[in-house]
């Protein structure tokens, strides 16, 4: 039976509540688990954080920017982008709604975060909200970098805004809290009395939540209550945008690199399975589930022909037909763990094997290998939970080229790689494909993956020292 923590933490509707976490007390995360695709190399990894007025988007942007600790990310303000005020308007400024999303030059916005995401520098105008003009003073060049984070009390509420995003947080605080911090800004950074700020926020500020932002709370991704005072939140959100980054610099280098899209719910089977005590079947079960991912996301990599079929309403719908000459090789014995699932995504396809010696040869000797006749004319799909040195992995690719497959037609599909693995394969043979969910930091002296999961075969097949 599964443990209460790993049901607590997984087994969940399409939004996964980060409550689970026994530690993780009071953050409420909603994942949604098709978050923005951000697979296209090259691309920043956009964040963006809304919230109500003083809910601490901005604290929760400076700590995460803490821990980056880098120049590797920059923050883009929505209220950088605010229309200028007229005359007119500038004579009853305090009638004027600054949380409308009118307010928002939203067109220039889109502009600057496309250059940005094209790696092109862009001036941000540097607003000022004593003359309420975007003119003032000299704009702020804002260099390309490999994380974007777009804050803003609107941010969510344009969907061409939205779809620039890989992840949306929702900075979530109370409306008296919003309100005293308000009053407290307001009236020391700009002057205003307590009587104009109260009018103000019962006019415009108030209603405007509740009409234009709180709605969008529906697209986060993330919700993060009590803003900056949750250091847990902030310390996963800064783990998950390190672990893009390192993605991202390996898939910018190997076109032929692809890491699934991750999300909450792959972190959180990640997590069980690298945890030493996760008991047996816990480990099979969501090793099982992150496989079909895995293979899931590989068959999506193979060719495919345009077919029309007529459904049961008589209607034509277009379609794709699939890729029908494929097989399986398992690398044994780890790789024979990823076989059921893929005989359940491939009705009675046929899988080969292959067993190298892994010790005092660096894994290298070739001792056993059974594999399909017609192996050369067909699409192979090599199975191996673990990438480390690439050694064993570059044997088995060696030997499916001799038996004739095009190098082209091999598609590596495994859990996690180290680097120096990645670097190995995808430089002897730049034509294939691999497809894993996750990029480790590296080898440790022993040439173990860490931080790894350990032995996989074992503890997937029980033969560990337990």
């Amino acid at each position: 039976m599964a443990s209460n923590s790993a049901v607590d933490m997984i087994e969940t509707s399409s939004k996964a509540h980060f409550s689970g976490f026994h530690q993780m007390d009071g953050l409420v995360s909603t994942i949604s688990d098709q978050m923005a695709e951000d697979e296209e190399h090259g691309q920043p990894f956009v964040i963006g954080v809304a919230g109500g007025a003083a809910s601490g988007k901005t604290t929760v942007c400076d700590m995460i920017m803490q821990q980056l600790h880098d120049q590797r990310a920059v923050v883009v303000n929505q209220d950088s982008f605010y229309h200028n005020v007229n005359e007119e308007e500038l004579a009853r400024v305090y009638d004027y709604n600054f949380d409308h999303p009118d307010a928002f030059d939203t067109e220039q916005l889109l502009s600057s975060m496309e250059k940005l995401r094209k790696g092109q520098a862009v001036d941000i105008p540097n607003y000022d909200f004593k003359s309420y003009k975007n003119n003032v003073f000299p704009p702020r060049r804002v260099n390309p970098s490999d994380v974007i984070i777009l804050e803003g009390i609107l941010i969510f509420h344009d969907p061409r805004v939205r779809d620039l995003m890989n992840m949306k947080i929702f900075v979530d605080a109370d409306a008296d809290v919003r309100l005293a911090r308000r009053i407290k800004r307001d009236t020391v950074e700009k002057g205003r009395d307590i009587a104009t700020v109260l009018d103000q926020y019962s006019k415009f500020v108030k209603p405007a939540f509740e009409d234009f932002i709180l709605p969008t709370k529906k697209y986060a991704d993330i919700i993060i209550p009590r803003g900056g005072d949750n250091h847990v939140a902030i310390d996963l959100i800064v783990q998950h945008i390190h672990t893009k980054l390192g993605q991202h610099d390996l898939c910018k280098i190997y076109p032929n690199l692809y890491v699934i899209q991750s999300t909450f719910q792959i972190r959180g089977m990640h997590t069980l399975i690298r945890d030493s005590k996760t008991t047996k079947h816990d480990f099979i079960f969501y090793s099982d589930r992150l496989i079909r991912l895995v293979v899931e996301h590989g068959l999506g990599h193979l060719p495919f022909t345009e077919k029309q079929v007529v459904t049961p309403t008589g209607s034509v719908y277009s379609g794709v037909d699939f890729c029908k000459r494929l097989c399986g090789v398992s690398v044994i014995r780890s790789g024979e763990s990823m076989e059921n699932a893929l005989r359940a995504c491939c009705k009675g396809i046929k899988i080969g094997k292959i067993l190298i010696h892994r010790e005092g040869d660096n894994g290298q000797q070739l001792i056993y290998e059974k594999l399909p006749s017609d192996i050369s004319e067909r699409h192979v799909l090599l199975l191996d939970p673990i990438l480390g040195t690439g050694n064993s992995a570059v044997q088995a690719i060696r030997l499916l080229i001799s038996k004739g497959v095009p190098e082209s037609n091999i598609i590596f599909l495994n859990l996690i790689s180290a680097p120096q693995g990645v670097n190995v394969v995808c430089k002897k043979f730049p034509r294939i494909k691999i497809v894993t969910s996750e990029i480790e930091l590296g080898l440790n002296d022993e040439y173990r993956v860490v931080p790894g999961m350990g032995e996989f075969g074992d503890r997937y097949f029980g033969t560990d020292d337990e």
